[in-house]
């Protein structure tokens, strides 16, 4: 499929059918991760392939998080259960992450990095007939959600991307800006 289609379907999927996803696709998506720039060849990222009692243990640091907003004890532990649940319920789950750097620069360029290897994840999971949706946020410096996910010391998740056979394919949003709307031509 020509990359300008796969870009067009692309789409963050959040249900997904039962079928697991195999582990020459996961293989081949991490393949795909690999591709990008790196500019000082750092190879900054690592992957961790979570299964389903790591994922369950993730998705219990979520559930803790979110639950910690809501005051009525029975709905925070039913909150903190049905994450963990759904979690453990994912057919792939991958948590991408950096290996810091004390170099603000480097930090900066690993990052990036990282972030167009999740790209790249997505993208192959189209090309594969899979689904993918990036999750980012303040539980990925959780201490928990880290033990789950097996990150060492020296890292930083980055990104979560949940992929699957897509139970549903959303449509697009109503409407993107064109680029020719936020780009200005400097001379």
């Amino acid at each position: 499929m020509p990359l300008l289609d796969l870009l067009r379907q692309r789409r963050s999927i959040k249900r997904f059918t039962d079928r697991p996803v195999t582990r020459a696709e996961i293989e081949t998506l991490l393949d795909a991760a690999v591709l990008v720039p790196n500019h000082r060849l750092t190879e900054p990222w690592r992957f961790y392939v979570l299964g389903p009692d790591a994922r369950e243990a993730y998705g219990q640091a979520l559930g803790v998080r979110k639950a910690r907003k809501i005051e009525d004890p029975e709905a925070s532990r039913t909150m903190r259960d049905r994450v963990a649940a759904e979690h453990r319920a994912l057919p792939c789950m991958i948590a991408i992450a950096l290996v810091k750097s004390d170099n603000p620069e480097i930090a900066e360029e690993d990052y990036a990095s990282a972030m167009m290897a999740v790209q790249n994840i997505m993208l192959a999971a189209v090309e594969l007939g899979l689904g993918a949706a990036i999750r980012t946020g303040g539980v990925m410096g959780d201490d928990a959600a880290r033990a789950a996910a097996g990150v060492g010391e020296n890292e930083r998740i980055v990104a979560i991307v949940n992929v699957g056979e897509p139970a549903e394919a959303p449509a697009g949003p109503a409407k993107k800006r064109l680029a020719s709307e936020l780009t200005r031509w400097i001379s």
